[in-house]
């Protein structure tokens, strides 16, 4: 059994049978929402999605649309594609990809569903205002924008009293679009299932603080999909204590998420998509395991304000990670890892996402300065594979792991 595992060393997570079913059942919905009586919306990944939930939408992000198509190695074509109708290549690939989904109709579920109309949150970016509004031109429907101001320190009280008007016409605005009224009860009902998936995920995700990790990062990026896309919902609560319970029994058991556990990680940045596997392979081939990132830990939402109310959204929404200054993210990716108990930290420098990647030179120097721990930064692109050179950084991550092993 111990040969096997040094040679196969990942151990597969049960549940995934279940939250694939739980992935195809949603794709299946917002794929034909009149079947179900529902409408569809597009949202960006850090829009506020309770709402819509509790008016009866059903939410479709084309970010993670994106992340499907770069993970299935779609996105190089379908970049091309938006770049021959003008887009330009320095644009992030997540837009060129769904930019060129939309022109095509292909994609790993084909077309991306037609929405009813768009809401938009600048909290995360600035490229989906026009991506958005490009969007909603072409396919002629609605377009809510929902501006949240960037914090270097604290969130100012005239700043979350802004954000907390905007919330009420992003009511008003549903309201219209759905033609009755805003159901204060049920959406009460959906902010609590969101809070307890929040919850839930941050305590999966805290697991993996026990040696060995039962949970890798790896796993986490593909089983944040449900968090994201299915949050406030009876679905995301149940297929979360699943998962759970199932990590809880490996922790009982001392079983890590592989063989081998010789050296712990932090990731910083969204996944390489197409290459997760290639690089879960080379670092557990070496004993090397991601134990945590900063990207699924963005959806534990630290600090919630759990009360049930628009206030309490407006706070959350207004604080996630990419809303906030390089002293904060220094600060998480410090506290990481202390927390989970790394050796060192991979920073992805991400050629689509500048918010997530500007300062990060800086970023390391500092973290190293504050732990002790040294990182190295690889050079990508989250879905578009080309503006990626796999040697290369297999040299840099293997140099980078005898040095750590050099240290110890």
């Amino acid at each position: 059994m111990e040969n096997q595992l040094l040679n196969n060393p990942y151990r597969q997570i049960k549940s995934t049978a279940a939250y694939r079913r739980l992935m195809m059942a949603y794709y299946f919905m917002v794929k034909h929402p009149a079947w179900f009586g529902k409408k569809v919306a597009w949202i960006t990944s850090g829009g506020p999605v309770e709402p819509l939930y509790a008016m009866g939408v059903l939410p479709f992000y084309p970010e993670n649309y994106g992340a499907m198509c770069g993970a299935s190695r779609m996105s190089p074509s379908l970049c091309e594609a938006a770049e021959q109708k003008g887009y330009s290549h320095d644009l992030c690939s997540y837009a060129l990809t769904d930019i060129g989904s939309s022109f095509t109709g292909k994609g790993p579920i084909g077309r991306l569903p037609r929405p009813d109309f768009l809401v938009c949150g600048n909290n995360i970016c600035g490229t989906v205002i026009k991506w958005y509004e490009i969007q909603a031109r072409a396919i002629r429907v609605p377009l809510f924008f929902l501006d949240t101001p960037f914090f270097h320190d604290e969130l100012h009280q005239h700043n979350l009293r802004y954000v907390e008007k905007q919330m009420g016409e992003y009511i008003a605005f549903l309201e219209d679009q759905m033609k009755r009224s805003f159901p204060e009860k049920r959406f009460q009902k959906v902010v609590s299932r969101s809070f307890e998936t929040i919850s839930l995920w941050r305590e999966i995700l805290d697991l993996s603080r026990n040696h060995p990790a039962p949970f890798a990062a790896f796993d986490a990026f593909i089983h944040m999909a449900p968090i994201v896309t299915l949050r406030g919902t009876r679905w995301a609560v149940r297929y979360y204590k699943q998962l759970k319970r199932e990590l809880e029994e490996r922790v009982k058991k001392g079983v890590g998420a592989f063989g081998r556990e010789e050296i712990r990680l932090i990731w910083d940045n969204i996944p390489i998509w197409y290459d997760i596997r290639n690089l879960s392979k080379l670092l557990s081939s070496n004993g090397a395991v991601l134990v945590a990132d900063t990207y699924t830990s963005a959806w534990a939402m630290e600090e919630p304000d759990l009360t049930f109310s628009l206030d309490g959204l407006s706070r959350a929404y207004a604080t996630i990670h990419l809303n906030r200054g390089l002293g904060y993210k220094t600060q998480k990716m410090a506290k990481l890892i202390e927390k989970f108990g790394a050796h060192g930290f991979l920073m992805h420098s991400n050629r689509s996402c500048k918010p997530y990647s500007l300062g990060q030179y800086d970023m390391r120097r500092e973290v190293t300065r504050l732990t002790g721990k040294p990182g190295l930064i690889i050079e990508a692109d989250h879905t578009d594979s080309r503006s990626y050179s796999p040697q290369q950084v297999e040299k840099q991550i293997l140099m980078f792991l005898e040095i750590i092993r050099g240290k110890d």
